[in-house]
């Protein structure tokens, strides 16, 4: 009577055995940080939601999505795979701290455009925003990016601008300084959907890269390449120079994922080339 007693007692006093949990079968891969491009890796077939927005998949369940430069807070993805359930999990951003940045001997003209460009201002701006809304579902982003140019890197991105002592908007590029005429080289694959001669970004060029990735060249003294056209990683695409809003000869470069402003810095696949 003991003895059952005994073995009833160690039985109930036995500490429920916690059930193992499931894998998530999705991954997210990138700097994970304000301003930071994000990819992600699930099973094919399966359809993913960013905050409930449905997202581009590829064939084999690649997609990406982006944090802003002031983003804090979290962003949920949602996996639904084929054969039925799925997986949830938040991303929250890690925090940056940018910088104030003066630059002065900048053509006015720029600076406060007169009243007659401010049409044309708008008309190229607008060109630029629904640019960025083509989702191609193109994946030529998946490779990651090389830098486009050499030069010293004479503005960063997320930097406070105080232009001629007039406060701007934040800079949303990286800038690298170089002699007029260095070579500008597409970072990876994509196709041209921007080429032309703006008031303020000088000589523009803008390379879509699949789902809603996308590349910005400014301030180019020659473009070489015509909307339309598809590009090639190294593919010599412009020309360095100081046109537009520019104090001299750089190239102030870009990356979006729609409209959402990214550091193209954080995704390159190699050390910044040396300065010419």
């Amino acid at each position: 009577m003991r003895r059952r007693f005994f073995v009833g007692a160690c039985l109930v006093s036995l500490p429920a055995l916690a059930a193992p949990e499931k894998p998530v079968r999705f991954s997210i891969t990138g700097a994970m940080s304000q301003g930071s491009l994000a990819m992600g890796s699930a099973p094919p077939g399966s359809l993913v939601a960013l905050d409930g927005r449905p997202l581009h998949v590829t064939a084999d369940g690649r997609f990406a999505f982006g944090f802003g430069p002031d983003q804090t807070k979290p962003v949920l993805v949602t996996v639904r795979y084929p054969e039925g359930g799925g997986d949830s999990r938040s991303f929250t951003p890690a925090a940056r701290t940018y910088d104030i940045q003066h630059v002065n001997g900048l053509p006015q003209h720029t600076v406060t455009p007169p009243p007659e460009v401010t049409e044309r201002i708008a008309r190229e701006a607008e060109v630029i925003y629904l640019a960025r809304l083509t989702d191609s579902g193109g994946s030529d982003f998946l490779s990651g990016f090389d830098w486009p140019a050499p030069g010293i890197e004479s503005g960063i991105f997320g930097s406070q601008r105080i232009d001629n002592g007039t406060p701007m908007s934040p800079h949303y590029g990286v800038d690298m300084a170089a002699p007029t005429g260095t070579p500008i080289h597409a970072p990876a694959d994509g196709v041209v959907s921007v080429s032309d001669d703006h008031y303020l970004n000088g000589g523009f060029t803008l390379i879509d890269h699949g789902q809603g990735v996308s590349t910005s060249y400014l301030h180019q003294s020659k473009r070489l390449v015509k909307v339309g056209d598809r590009v090639q990683r190294g593919q010599r695409i412009g020309m360095i120079g100081a046109t537009g809003r520019a104090t001299g000869p750089h190239l102030h470069w870009a990356m979006n994922w729609f409209q959402v402003r990214l550091d193209p810095s954080l995704s390159t696949r190699k050390p910044k080339p040396d300065p010419l």
